[in-house]
């Protein structure tokens, strides 16, 4: 069998970074205090607001 080297892993792992930080949605101010207030109020899960707002519930938007 061949056994693939690492670097060409972390070479596609690195592209694939690059391209989700540039795709990444920005949020204006406005947007992300609207989703605050929205998950404060407890009318929808914190997932369901991602899920509205195209967002990750673990931080990284």
């Amino acid at each position: 069998m061949n056994k693939k080297s690492g670097t060409s892993k972390d070479a596609v792992d690195k592209l694939v970074r690059g391209i989700k930080r540039k795709t990444r949605k920005q949020y204006s101010a406005e947007e992300k205090i609207r989703i605050v207030l929205a998950g404060l109020r407890g009318e929808e899960s914190i997932a369901a607001l991602c899920r509205r707002d195209d967002a990750s519930s673990n931080g990284d938007s």
